[in-house]
């Protein structure tokens, strides 16, 4: 199963326009939250939003997510240690309010376990190759800080007042 997700705030109908073509030809079961958008797609799965609970068991039992360059969708999959391909919006399609995402999309680009569609044919080419043979889990990273971490800051705050 696919997990395709535009976060909460705003649609993103090429990216889940694109997902919900490639899927027409393709066995692939795809659950999707696509936000406000008035356009009705023929081949996946969709809500406008989901509640809480059930994005969370769609995330714990998905294979695979497909989402906008947010970061909690980002953090969200690799957190539970699931492969993530990333689209990001554009501003100079009146995707969003600037450029914010392609510049998370290149800081993730090279991480394992993200994969990055730059446009809708790269998405195809991302979802064809997971179709043919699917992307490994990545590690789980935490949701916490490491204590080395959490030291060094307090350190630096320290070392600044």
């Amino acid at each position: 199963m696919i997990f395709v997700t535009v976060g909460t705030q705003l649609a993103f109908d090429r990216m889940v326009g694109a997902v919900d073509r490639w899927v027409n030809a393709k066995d692939t079961q795809i659950i999707a939250q696509v936000g406000p958008t008035e356009v009705r797609f023929s081949n996946i799965k969709y809500k406008s939003f989901l509640e809480q609970e059930q994005l969370d068991h769609i995330m714990k039992n998905t294979e695979l997510v497909v989402a906008h360059a947010g970061m909690g969708s980002i953090l969200s999959s690799l957190s539970l240690g699931k492969p993530i391909i990333i689209m990001p919006r554009k501003a100079s399609l009146g995707e969003h309010r600037n450029e914010h995402q392609m510049a998370t999309a290149k800081r993730f680009q090279n991480r394992p376990g993200v994969y990055v569609a730059w446009d809708e044919q790269q998405l195809v080419v991302l979802l064809n190759r997971w179709s043919i043979s699917r992307f490994d889990n990545v590690d789980e990273i935490s949701n916490t800080a490491s204590t080395e971490f959490i030291a060094n800051l307090k350190q630096l705050i320290g070392n600044t007042q």
